[in-house]
């Protein structure tokens, strides 16, 4: 079991800016034609703009000489008509590509998501993970193709009008560049205070997530244990965390285009006082003074891209580093399916000396567990709670991996099988036995997509569903709710035996999977699961012992270990902790309540 942990959301350090944008280039690269040609043609757009001021020096030249402007002011009305032509068109190939990247990245997240270890999803919060999915990805929206294509045609077009402002006066350059500095030095000191702002507001709406989710996984609960107004306290604390991080983002957002606009301004003003000194004293001419100065308002362009570049990479960072921890997670290995032997004979079950503990400074759940159960049959796994019966499904299904010994499902180590061509063979109902939102025959089917319209009848007939059918109004296409939430507890389990037998598995692992059903339907159940163990190995973790006195062998555990195995009758006999469950439970060596 991995039990390294996800790398920190917080915090800002020199090697995280490198990562940052290899993982950036990662999200780019497929698609880098697609930027490339948004940036061609926003450069286009940007040098339509940059050559506006020169064409109004002429203009104002032509003017002053008493020249024609007819074919000047024709020029730049193409040229304006052309760059915002180029300008619109760029722009939609950028959100075009940024949509296509967010896509790409909540594709990969989800499927990597549905693969995690058991264990890395046990310590992390649903709620969380899903935020990740939707906001996280949101984010990159942004940073991947606009801030990359704003800094780079913000830096060419800033480079080209300080060229072309050097080329008409190289003093007034030097009064521009001095201001622009003085207030661009506070600018990059706001700027990290906007990237750790935004990574607290993503932290704290992953956080609402997971509040959210809590409260809707057990909304009946919650309502009948007038907790609502407690649980809304605490989903809200997390919204005002994801508010306050959020305003204070927005506030430094707002600081850092006030300094932009700020140098621009006084930029304007000493250009303007000294540069008219110069006209004045006949050291430039006033077309000069008139270019530059648009060349001053159109330095705001390229300055606020870089500016806007600079707070969307410091967002778009937050969220790349919260991607990047689900993508520090372990997940089970991905194979190619192997298609699975069409032999229905029963699986044997074999545990050699099996040690396991969920993680490093956590007790042993299992201490050499050592049993073995031939192909068919039922095995019936009992003992008191906490006594390590549910985990020995958790490790034939390989939801965690043993820490010792081994586990073998015919003859083979579980960790030697494809992990798709082991569960292929196994039917698995969970203790809460959960039912999916969707329609009743899409639950049944969820597990044998191909199942045949007379097989979902057969299971519906032997697991007792079938009043439950024409009770419905819409027989199997029926919609259940939310985990199943208009179906009764003992039909959700009735549901999940069916599930789990069409599927036709040649190993059969029963969770107490009929806590919830009535007398009559626990009696019939009984029935069908002792007909599939006639051709498949059934074992079943049970409680209540009447559920299982006729077992082909019952394997009793207690803290961890495998106490005795036999009959019940052998049990009663020979095992102490066996005998004093059953007499809790008043049973008699026929197996049967006394009356």
């Amino acid at each position: 079991m991995n039990t390294a942990s996800a790398p920190e959301a917080t915090g800002a350090e020199p090697p995280r800016t490198r990562e940052t944008l290899r993982a950036l280039y990662g999200y780019v690269r497929p698609h880098r034609w697609a930027v490339g040609l948004g940036l061609l043609l926003a450069l286009a757009g940007a040098a339509g703009g940059l050559l506006q001021p020169l064409a109004t020096k002429t203009l104002v030249d032509r003017l002053s000489s008493g020249g024609t402007i007819g074919a000047v002011l024709l020029a730049m009305t193409v040229l304006v008509l052309l760059s915002m032509v180029a300008e619109a068109f760029g722009a939609y190939v950028l959100e075009r590509t940024a949509e296509s990247v967010v896509l790409a990245a909540r594709r990969g997240l989800i499927g990597r998501m549905l693969r995690l270890r058991l264990a890395e999803v046990d310590r992390m919060q649903p709620g969380d993970l899903m935020s990740r999915v939707t906001s996280d990805t949101t984010l990159l929206r942004a940073v991947s193709t606009q801030a990359v294509v704003n800094a780079a045609t913000g830096t060419v077009t800033l480079v080209a009008a300080v060229v072309v402002m050097a080329f008409l006066d190289a003093v007034l350059l030097a009064v521009t560049l001095g201001v622009v500095a003085v207030v661009g030095l506070g600018a990059v000191l706001v700027m990290p205070r906007i990237g750790q702002a935004a990574e607290r507001a993503q932290a704290a709406v992953g956080e609402m997530s997971t509040g959210l989710e809590r409260v809707f996984g057990a909304f009946r609960t919650v309502k009948a244990s007038g907790a609502h107004e407690r649980e809304a306290a605490r989903v809200d604390a997390a919204a005002r965390r994801a508010w306050r991080h959020g305003v204070r983002g927005a506030k430094w957002e707002a600081v850092l285009g006030t300094a932009d606009n700020l140098a621009v301004e006084l930029a304007f003003l000493a250009v303007l006082a000294v540069g008219g000194a110069r006209v004045a004293s006949g050291d430039m001419p006033v077309s000069t003074l008139i270019a530059f100065l648009l060349y001053l308002f159109f330095l705001m362009e390229p300055v606020y891209k870089l500016v806007d570049a600079a707070s969307h990479y410091q967002e778009g960072a937050a969220a790349i580093a919260r991607i990047a921890q689900v993508d520090a997670l372990a997940t089970e290995p991905t194979e190619r399916h192997r298609p699975v032997n069409a032999q229905r004979r029963a699986a044997s079950v074999r545990f050699e000396e099996v040690s396991f503990r969920y993680g490093p400074g956590l007790p042993e759940i299992h201490q050499r567990v050592d049993f073995e159960v031939p192909g068919g049959g039922l095995t019936a796994f009992v003992g008191p709670s906490g006594a390590g019966k549910s985990t020995v499904f958790a490790l034939i299904e390989r939801f965690y991996d043993a820490s010792g010994g081994r586990v073998l499902v015919d003859g083979r180590d579980v960790a030697e099988w494809p992990l798709s061509e082991l569960r292929s063979v196994i039917g698995y109902v969970e203790q809460d036995a959960p039912v999916l939102a969707g329609t009743l025959r899409e639950n049944l089917v969820f597990a044998a997509p191909g199942a045949s319209d007379d097989e979902i009848r057969d299971v519906v007939a032997r697991t007792r569903l079938d009043s439950l059918v024409e009770r419905l109004p819409h027989g199997l296409d029926t919609l259940v709710g939310h985990r199943g939430s208009k179906l009764s507890g003992g039909e959700r389990q009735r549901v999940a035996i069916a599930r789990a037998l069409l599927r036709r598995p040649r190993l059969l692992l029963l969770d107490e999977a009929t806590s919830q059903l009535d007398a009559v339907n626990e009696s019939a159940l009984r029935e069908v699961v002792a007909e599939a163990a006639r051709e498949t190995t059934v074992l079943v973790v049970a409680h209540r012992l009447s559920t299982v006195t006729d077992a082909d062998r019952i394997v009793v555990m207690d803290a961890g270990r495998v106490r005795a195995v036999g009959t019940h009758e052998q049990l009663l006999e020979g095992d102490e902790l066996y005998a004093r469950l059953a007499a809790t439970q008043l049973l008699t060596r026929t197996g049967h309540p006394r009356g």
